[in-house]
């Protein structure tokens, strides 16, 4: 398995980041994606990524759009070339649209389709965050029309919504809220889309599911989510297993 979004680079596992990267492993967990959020955060994120031999993207999230200047967007291409050539670095991103922030969402729009336009000059694929902006992103990605896509962060919505990103050639990712028991439409949405369209991942240290011991989620749920998925689908948990490490490795080229 591999989580394909996890924040392991917050102060959150400060204290036992060594002990969670082993016992990852000890169940089968031999990897994860570490998604950037703002350019503060950025030299931490490589150097946990690569102290721990995970992989990780960068790029600004919709929260933090305001923050970026000029200044930003030369210090990201410049990471960007630096970076391109090692195996660490796989996408653009955490980077989006959240209309339930506060924050301007003209200037929202504008970092996001700069990340797309460097998605496309860097041929990487993006890490994309949707709430509540599903018009506007998908009418971003059509009109920009990224040739690596990417994947749907944190996905909750219906079907109709998720086959409209899956037939751009975008991936579903499916976290800790498919285990929550109010989560109707997404638990709908992967019985009845093809197992190809999905890849797991827990957005750790947040979205623990509502029956967590934990208040930290971490990516040691992911077997959790893998057998709900193979629950929904009416398929083993082997191959639903071996469909998602296929999947999450050819979208991001790992």
């Amino acid at each position: 398995m591999i989580d394909s979004h996890a924040h392991l680079d917050f102060p959150d596992f400060d204290g036992d980041r060594k002990e969670l990267l082993q016992q990852m492993r000890s169940v089968g967990i031999q990897s994860a994606i570490i998604p950037a959020v703002d350019e503060a955060q950025w030299p931490k994120l490589i150097e946990v990524a690569e102290r721990f031999n995970c992989f990780y993207s960068l790029g600004v999230h919709p929260w933090y759009a305001e923050d970026a200047t000029d200044a930003t967007w030369l210090s990201l291409q410049a990471l960007l070339r630096q970076h391109k050539e090692r195996s660490g670095l796989v996408a653009i991103g955490e980077c989006g649209l959240d209309k339930l922030h506060k924050s301007n969402f003209i200037t929202q729009m504008s970092v996001f389709e700069a990340q797309i336009e460097l998605a496309c000059e860097f041929d990487l694929p993006l890490i994309i965050h949707a709430v509540r902006a599903h018009e506007e992103i998908l009418k971003s990605l059509k009109s920009l029309s990224p040739s690596r896509r990417g994947v749907i962060h944190g996905f909750y919505g219906s079907p109709q919504l998720a086959a409209q990103y899956v037939n751009l050639g975008y991936k579903i990712g499916v976290g800790g809220l498919l285990l929550n028991d109010n989560a109707p439409k997404l638990q709908l949405t992967v019985a009845e889309l093809p197992i190809e369209s999905f890849v797991l991942e827990t957005d750790s240290p947040a979205m623990a599911p509502k029956n967590s011991q934990n208040i930290r989620n971490t990516p040691l749920i992911l077997p959790d989510i893998l057998q709900k998925i193979a629950n929904l689908q009416k398929k083993s948990a082997v191959l639903i297993s071996e469909q998602m490490f296929s999947n999450v490795t050819q979208l991001f080229d790992l």
